[in-house]
C-alpha cells in the first residue's frame, strides 16, 4: 500500500456501522419498544408486589433514554442500586437499576413503620441489609421483564447480587461500549416516588417482540370484581365476637389458690371498658351493660373505619 493510499483510509463512522448491523435503532422504533415494556410493568408489577408484601405500589412508565451503555449508567447517579442480570435466549448482559429512597422506604415499612410516618429519604448508598431488600425488588422486576419479552426456552432470569453504583468498576477501555436503551419506570411507595430502570443493548431490543400476557387490562378488573364479591360475602357472614374485660391485678400466690365461687373484681370501678375482637383483631371499645337477664356491651368507639374493619375480617 502506497503512502497516498494509506492517507486515504478513514475510520468508519461508528453510529453508521452500528445502524447497518442492527445495533442501533431510530428514536421512534426504540421508543415504541420501551413504551410497550413499560406498559407491561405498569400492569403486572403492582399486583406482584401486593401479593408478595401486602403493599400498594404505584407503577408507571416514565420514558426512555438512548446512548452508550456506560454513559446511560453514569447518568443514573450514585444514589442508585445496580444489578447485573441476564436472560438466556434474550440478553446475555443487561443492567437493572433502582433509586435508593424507595429501597430504604420499603425496608422501613417491612420493619413495621406505617407509610404515613415515613419522611422521604435522600438518595444514598445502601447498607448490606438494604441491598438484600433491593435483591427482592430486582427479582420481581426481572420476572416481569421475562414475561414481557419473547425469549425461547422459558429460562429464568439470572439476577446477580445488587451493589451500589459507587462500587461499579470503570468500563474496560479495550471493550467497545454498546449502544443501549434505558427504560425508566416510576415506583411510588408511601411518600416516595422513585424510578427503576432497565438498561438493555439496542441490538437485543430491536429483535424483541413485546408480549402482552393474556388478561392485560382485565386482571385488575377481575380481581376487583372478585374482591367486591368476597366483601359482600363477608358482610353476610356470621362472625364470632369475643369480649375482653380487664380484671383487677392479683398476685401469683392468690391466683394459684382461687376456688370455685371466688370473685375477681373488674379493674374499672365505674364504666367497665370492654374490648371486642374477632379473628384476633380488636374491633370495638364498649362498656358493660345489662338487658333483662343478659349482660350486654354498648359500643363506644371503633378501631378504624368500616372499611378497616372489613379489611381486618377479610385478611
Amino acid at each position: 500500500m502506497t503512502a497516498a493510499s494509506k492517507n486515504s483510509v478513514y475510520p468508519f463512522d461508528r453510529k453508521l456501522l452500528a445502524r447497518m448491523t442492527g445495533a442501533l435503532g431510530d428514536t421512534k422504533t426504540i421508543g415504541k419498544l420501551c413504551s410497550e415494556i413499560g406498559q407491561v410493568f405498569a400492569e403486572f408489577l403492582p399486583d406482584i408486589f401486593q401479593n408478595e408484601t401486602g403493599l400498594d405500589i404505584e407503577i408507571g412508565y416514565a420514558g426512555f433514554d438512548m446512548g452508550v451503555k456506560s454513559e446511560l449508567i453514569a447518568r443514573l447517579g450514585n444514589g442508585v442500586a445496580l444489578c447485573d442480570t441476564s436472560l438466556r435466549n434474550w440478553c446475555p448482559e443487561l443492567v437493572l437499576s433502582c433509586d435508593s429512597p424507595v429501597i430504604i422506604t420499603l425496608m422501613e415499612i417491612l420493619l413495621g413503620a406505617p407509610p404515613t410516618t415515613i419522611d422521604e429519604p435522600k438518595p444514598r448508598t445502601l447498607s448490606n441489609i438494604e441491598l438484600d431488600v433491593a435483591s427482592m425488588v430486582f427479582e420481581k422486576i426481572a420476572d416481569v421483564l421475562k414475561s414481557a419479552v419473547s425469549a425461547a426456552g422459558g429460562f429464568e432470569p439470572s439476577v446477580g447480587r445488587p451493589y451500589n453504583a459507587t462500587e461499579r468498576p470503570a468500563p474496560d477501555p479495550e471493550i467497545a461500549d454498546v449502544f443501549a436503551a434505558c427504560i425508566n419506570v416510576t415506583m411510588g411507595l408511601g411518600p416516595v416516588l422513585s424510578t427503576f430502570s432497565i438498561i438493555v443493548p439496542q441490538q437485543v431490543l430491536l429483535k424483541t417482540t413485546v408480549v402482552f400476557p393474556k388478561g392485560v387490562g382485565q386482571a385488575r378488573k377481575a380481581k376487583g370484581a372478585w374482591g367486591e364479591q368476597l366483601e359482600q360475602q363477608i358482610r353476610r357472614s356470621a362472625v364470632n365476637l369475643e369480649a375482653r374485660i380487664q380484671l383487677q391485678s392479683l398476685t401469683l400466690d392468690t391466683i394459684s389458690r382461687l376456688q370455685p365461687g371466688d370473685v375477681i373484681p373488674f379493674q374499672d370501678a365505674k364504666d367497665v371498658r370492654v374490648e371486642i375482637n374477632a379473628n384476633g383483631r380488636d374491633l370495638y371499645v364498649c362498656e358493660l351493660g345489662r338487658s333483662g337477664a343478659r349482660y350486654t356491651v354498648r359500643i363506644k368507639d371503633t378501631h378504624g373505619s368500616e372499611s378497616d374493619i372489613l379489611h381486618h375480617l377479610m385478611s
